[in-house]
């Protein structure tokens, strides 16, 4: 029997099967692709994403085949300068296309032993006390302890199990893709920039190697939105919107996408789960989506994980949902403003007008920009500490960085003052005797992605959080500490 098995072989489900594998689970992706989609619908990623892929060791890569660029303009296109105080070591957002990022990540999850399946499309399931069977498109089955359902807003997976999805429907289609065009390019620049005056869903972008990036609304709402546009469906829209059709021809992929925005009533059933846009749909407004599938699948990774080595405290996989729901919902309020800030209707430019004038207000920025790059998530862990249940920005230790301590998806003891101890927790956390200058905490108790879970200097405090977040010590007493 396989351990998991991820249905969708975007960045949610790369980057969940590879947290699964690096715990030495048995993991398969099947996609109904055969092979990885041209299609780049997320252009960056942001902070707290660029954080988790430091965590992993993957960010040099990342790097190399991105560039970085200032924080500024991501909450509704409102252009304003980067906010001072901005709570990470990566105040940036990388620019690297959707399609590279999953290459980096493929190559990630094969590394570690990951089983790719393409053009292996689920169809159907059924799940019993033991596991999940899952019916694929010829015919076979595959039998799993768990089924997690990473694929997509029409995702199969939350259909069959019945969760209910309620939001709002498309209200505006923009049409998207990568084509080549004839006019001028300084022509070009200065029409975009006269468009964009007022059409902020608007916009063509140089993306390399003469190919632009054609961004415009659409006429007309698509129901299905299966069926991707036309050369001459672009070109309409262009001369409706910006008077010119920019001479664009020989188009790579087109595409559309809508403003519908939706959240599952829940993230599991019995045995199954949902991750990323499966859960969670919206507007691709401030750029959040990938990042928030991404950071969804690393909340859930190392818990399933737990589980599955039998090493999972009693609840912890209802965190799961308990934290990244919550989430998934201010993501949705934030588009769903930010949506509104960029209607051309006169009372939503006069409230356009009045957020920009808040927004010169250095805490007001970074406020709004500190919830598109997810730095300020803290998860309600039912500690009033305020430390508890955000993730800890890298920092320097007298020995390396704080990150590089999380290299293998393990918990960590940060413990400077050299007193404490988690032996009995020692398959599963670290303990690092060390100290830095930027935390204001004698100890801290990291989860394996980075939350908080502990602070403080008493031993028997810490053999708590240790047990509630890692389960019984070794050689343990009934109470989950070690034995006396």
């Amino acid at each position: 029997m396989i351990d998991v098995i991820v249905a969708g072989c975007g960045p949610t489900g790369l980057m969940l099967a590879s947290e699964l594998r690096l715990r030495g689970v048995r993991v398969v992706i099947v996609d109904k692709d055969p092979e990885p989609t041209p299609v780049v619908r997320a252009l960056g990623i942001h902070a707290r994403t660029i954080e988790i892929m430091d965590q992993r060791g993957l960010l040099d890569q990342f790097l190399e085949l991105g560039k970085k660029y200032p924080l500024g303009g991501f909450f509704a296109g409102i252009q304003k300068p980067q906010p001072e105080r901005l709570d990470t070591a990566h105040a940036c957002v990388l620019s690297i296309p959707q399609t590279v990022t999953e290459c980096l990540l493929t190559e990630h999850a094969v590394a570690l032993g990951v089983e790719i399946r393409r053009g292996c499309e689920l169809t159907g399931f059924d799940q019993d006390e033991a596991g999940v069977t899952a019916e694929l498109a010829d015919g076979s089955t595959l039998r799993a302890r768990y089924l997690i359902g990473c694929d997509g807003g029409r995702s199969t997976v939350r259909k069959r199990l019945g969760i209910g999805f309620p939001g709002e429907s498309s209200t505006a289609d923009t049409l998207l893709g990568e084509m080549r065009l004839t006019m001028d390019p300084e022509a070009m620049a200065a029409r975009v920039s006269e468009v964009r005056k007022t059409q902020l869903w608007f916009g063509i972008m140089p993306f390399g190697e003469g190919i632009y990036r054609v961004v415009v609304p659409a006429g007309e709402v698509s129901e299905g939105r299966t069926a991707p546009p036309t050369l001459d469906d672009v070109k309409q829209r262009l001369i409706a919107v910006a008077g010119n059709d920019f001479g664009v021809h020989s188009p790579r992929w087109l595409s559309r996408f809508g403003n519908g925005t939706r959240l599952a009533d829940r993230y599991r059933v019995g045995r199954v789960f949902l991750c990323g846009d499966a859960a969670h749909v919206h507007p691709p407004v401030g750029g959040q989506g990938l990042n928030l599938g991404v950071q969804d699948a690393f909340n859930l990774g190392w818990k399933l994980a737990a589980d599955l080595t039998g090493r999972a405290p009693e609840h912890l996989l209802d965190t799961y949902e308990a934290e990244r729901r919550p989430v998934a919902a201010d993501v949705l309020d934030n588009t769903r403003a930010q949506t509104e800030l960029m209607s051309l209707a006169s009372g939503a430019q006069a409230a356009r007008r009045l957020v920009s004038k808040l927004m010169d207000f250095d805490e007001v920025n970074r406020y709004l920009l500190g919830q598109i790059i997810a730095i300020d998530v803290r998860y309600d862990l039912g500690d009033d500490d305020p430390m508890i249940g955000k993730r800890l920005r890298d920092m320097p230790l007298k020995q390396g960085h704080l990150y590089d301590r999380l290299r293998d998806g393990r918990g960590l003891l940060l413990d400077q003052t050299g007193q404490l101890s988690a032996a009995g927790w020692a398959d599963r956390v670290d303990h690092v005797v060390d100290v830095s200058e930027e935390l204001s905490a004698p100890a801290v108790l990291l989860r394996p992605d980075g939350h908080v879970a502990w602070t403080g200097d008493d031993q028997q405090a810490l053999n708590i959080h240790l047990a509630k977040w890692f389960g019984a010590a070794v050689g343990s007493d009934r109470s989950g500490g070690p034995a006396a």
